[in-house]
């Protein structure tokens, strides 16, 4: 059996191709981004790596793309959260612009928590394949390995879920957080496939976004083209309205 790493470079090394050849890769318009600073945060157990196409496709539009630096994403939500928080808090002062946050599955309910927390510093939010309704109502094998991690964090390994995170105040804490509607200030938006067998496409229907739906799997929605026209299309418009953060207005 494959591992969920090995499995995402097989679906990397089938996408990719047709992704190059679609129009919304190789029609560059390197003034759009106007050096709006964009956020990409990965899923579970993937870390940053996994959307380099996505950060060189936005830096060749003149958007700033960084990374989380959150490692594999598989740590404590209440940390991984406050870590999201600063990386924001640190490109909102880069750019004098509030940012944009891409999240992909676990990343992208992580940066819904961090829009509430923090709409001062968030311009727009998009949640690609997130379960913004339940996190634990993913599939079985992802829960099971959620519980395995657990138990690893028990024994004494470091940076890994607490059991906290499943069923104590940081899970609960956090759920709230999820049900809280966005702030007005903050447009989001939900993609969701009907084809994801990862996460149960119900699952994304946030009620405080707009929901798109696209036509790819859940490991290959941030590199199916249909992701990138609907990017292309929100990022644009978000970045011509950057909408200065406080602390360019200090």
């Amino acid at each position: 059996m494959w591992s969920s790493q090995e499995a995402v470079l097989v679906v990397t090394a089938r996408m990719i191709p047709r992704l190059v050849r679609h129009p919304v890769w190789r029609a560059r318009r390197p003034d759009d981004g106007a050096g709006q600073g964009v956020l990409l945060v990965p899923g579970f157990g993937f870390g940053d790596w996994s959307l380099r196409p996505l950060r060189a496709w936005l830096a060749a539009r003149g958007y700033r793309p960084r990374g989380t630096r959150t490692g594999l994403n598989l740590g404590c939500t209440a940390s991984l959260v406050q870590r999201i928080e600063r990386r924001v808090d640190e490109l909102a002062q880069v750019t004098g612009r509030r940012v944009i946050v891409v999240g992909q599955s676990r990343g992208g309910w992580l940066a819904r928590i961090a829009a509430v927390r923090r709409p001062d510093l968030v311009r727009g939010l998009v949640m690609l394949a997130a379960p913004v309704l339940d996190p634990l109502g993913v599939h079985a094998r992802g829960v099971e390995f959620a519980r395995t991690l657990v138990r690893a964090s028990a024994w004494g390994v470091p940076g890994l879920l607490d059991a906290d995170c499943l069923d104590g105040d940081c899970y609960r804490t956090n759920r709230a957080l999820l049900r809280t509607p966005l702030p007005r200030r903050v447009p989001a938006v939900s993609v969701f496939s009907r084809r994801d067998t990862v996460v149960p496409w119900s699952l994304c229907q946030d009620p405080y976004a707009d929901c798109v739906e696209v036509h790819s799997t859940h490991t290959g929605m941030g590199l199916d083209p249909d992701v990138y026209v609907v990017l292309d299309e929100l990022l644009t418009r978000w970045s011509a309205d950057p909408r200065p953060t406080p602390h360019s207005l200090r």
